[in-house]
């Protein structure tokens, strides 16, 4: 008797994983045919297309895309929206090019104040949205015309020059793989783990898939949107310190239309916009 309830559950446990690969091969198989077909197009129309000094180039210019994809992974999987994150990574990086260029302050005092400016930006978002129950398209939309408004203020609209003054945080790579692209990669590593194998994690995907169950079960939603909405405050201002080591230079107007190339990123990456459904 024991046996064969024993059996019984391996069979069960078995078809439960086999469903589990259908379904995540079926979400990702489009993509995955997508991806190889553009992969193959531009290895025959570029000749040094499929070359690992093109690959290394492509990966040393993306870390801030994938640092701020990360963050709007989250806030989409809560079922709410930023739309303020390409005009937070335009006012943190015109931060940092202040405090470098007419402060003259050091780094290790600069890259606190700048990622301190993406929680602050991030922490208002979530604190308006929860404490007056606004749509979050509203107060980020809000906070997209503060935050690049406070950019061309502090730098009178103009470029931050800073040359070798940041060079350094950028300044080493692996293998032909710069430190940014590194942590970022590291930081995916980690979102991914926190949302799939923590209770944060499935308390978060719980939220977007229905939050007024996840209240009467006793679980208070608005730390962990706020939370959540910090967080991505936090990654994009690693993502404004990395584009302006790579550039040398902060520009007010970096980042206009980030947000809408991270929401279409994170989308197209199997992420719903309804909430409840994605992996970073």
């Amino acid at each position: 008797m024991i046996e064969s309830i024993s059996s019984s559950e391996r069979l069960v446990g078995s078809a439960g994983a086999r469903s589990r690969w259908r379904g995540m091969l079926a979400e990702y198989l489009g993509l995955t045919i997508a991806l190889i077909g553009l992969v193959v197009f531009f290895s025959l129309a570029t000749k040094h297309f499929f070359s690992p000094t093109n690959f290394t180039t492509i990966a040393n210019q993306i870390p801030s895309a994938i640092l701020v994809a990360t963050g709007v992974t989250f806030v989409l999987i809560i079922a709410e929206i930023d739309l303020s994150v390409g005009s937070v990574l335009g006012l943190c990086g015109a931060v940092l090019g202040v405090l470098v260029s007419k402060a003259g302050c050091p780094l290790w005092l600069v890259v606190p104040a700048v990622l301190l400016t993406g929680l602050a930006c991030g922490a208002f978002n979530g604190l308006v949205s929860l404490r007056w129950r606004l749509p979050s398209f509203i107060v980020t939309l809000g906070m997209l015309e503060m935050a690049r408004g406070g950019a061309h203020f502090i730098t009178g609209s103009r470029t931050e020059y800073l040359g070798s003054k940041v060079a350094s945080i950028a300044g080493w790579s692996v293998l032909g793989l710069s430190f940014p692209f590194l942590l970022a990669v590291l930081l995916v590593l980690v979102a991914q783990l926190v949302l799939t194998r923590t209770v944060f994690g499935r308390q978060l995907i719980a939220i977007g898939t229905n939050e007024e169950a996840v209240r009467l079960s006793g679980i208070d939603p608005r730390p962990r949107k706020l939370a959540v909405f910090m967080l991505t405050g936090l990654l994009v201002s690693l993502a404004a310190i990395v584009d302006v080591s790579r550039f040398q230079s902060a520009n007010p107007n970096d980042g206009i239309g980030f947000e809408l190339q991270a929401i279409a990123a994170v989308v197209i990456g199997g992420t719903s916009l309804m909430g409840g459904r994605g992996s970073v």
